[in-house]
């Protein structure tokens, strides 16, 4: 017989795990001392301890080493315990994988955003866009209801969008309950459904003015961009988009005022 000193040093078990393995009936000594409580292990538990060690540290609970010990007692017995680990493992791997994705996508997007505020000089620019293929969901009615449209294309597309948010408008107006307009995503592939549209967003010469601050400020920055266009003599095509770099979060609404905005109008050709 070992006491519990000697049993801890051969099994690896603090005394204070084998004090609770013995409280949970995990592993009960082999002669406990009246009156002053010792414990005392034989041989034959070695091996029933190193066991406890080892489901241990496979994530084992208390419960389910109970169950294998008391209803097993060879090597062969436990597969299926072990495969029902092993499962679950990899199940949690898969979850691991799926929350490290969405966390590169939410740090990418912040980034990025930051990134662009810093660069943005705030003024009209002409650049060329490239083509890109969207799916768009053509609404109407107030340009808040957007979030509805981003809200589907973002169930029925996920891993396929490869780009902001933005929305395409129709009217050359502004309409405050009956707006004529798409909520559109960036999309590497996919076809159309019943509600959603998989179509080619032309590219092309376009002016484009970033806006930082709330949507209910835009007004103020289209101001800036049809002073430009008049100036300049030029004619623009619709739709019109705005393009959100950056706005309510993925985790919290986010502050309005760091909100950016890019507000694009296609250019006709000559």
């Amino acid at each position: 017989m070992f006491s519990i000193g000697e049993f801890s040093k051969m099994t690896n078990l603090t005394v204070k795990s084998l004090r609770f393995y013995h409280e949970q009936g995990v592993l009960v000594p082999s002669h406990v001392e009246s009156g002053s409580g010792y414990r005392f292990y034989a041989q034959s538990k070695i091996e029933t301890a190193r066991l406890i060690a080892l489901l241990r540290d496979l994530e084992f609970s208390i419960a389910e080493i109970k169950q294998i010990i008391s209803s097993h007692d060879d090597d062969a017995d436990i597969v299926a315990f072990l495969e029902s680990r092993q499962s679950e493992i990899r199940d949690r791997m898969r979850n691991d994988r799926r929350i490290d994705g969405l966390l590169k996508k939410i740090i990418h997007h912040e980034k990025e955003a930051v990134t662009t505020m810093t660069q943005t000089s705030y003024e009209v620019e002409e650049k060329t866009v490239d083509p890109m293929l969207v799916a768009s969901i053509r609404m109407k009615g107030k340009y808040s209801d957007c979030g509805s449209g981003f809200g589907k294309i973002g169930r029925k597309f996920g891993r396929h969008i490869c780009g902001k948010a933005m929305m395409l408008h129709h009217d050359g107006e502004y309409k405050a309950d009956d707006a004529d307009f798409e909520a559109a995503m960036p999309i590497k592939k996919g076809t159309s459904t019943d509600e959603i549209s998989v179509h080619q967003l032309p590219g092309g010469r376009c002016l484009s003015l970033m806006h930082l601050g709330p949507y209910e400020e835009l007004r103020r920055s289209y101001e800036k961009m049809l002073t430009y266009i008049s100036s300049k003599d030029m004619t623009c095509s619709m739709p019109t988009r705005e393009v959100y770099h950056k706005g309510p979060g993925m985790i919290f609404r986010g502050n309005p005022k760091k909100y950016l905005t890019e507000i694009q109008f296609m250019v006709e050709s000559e």
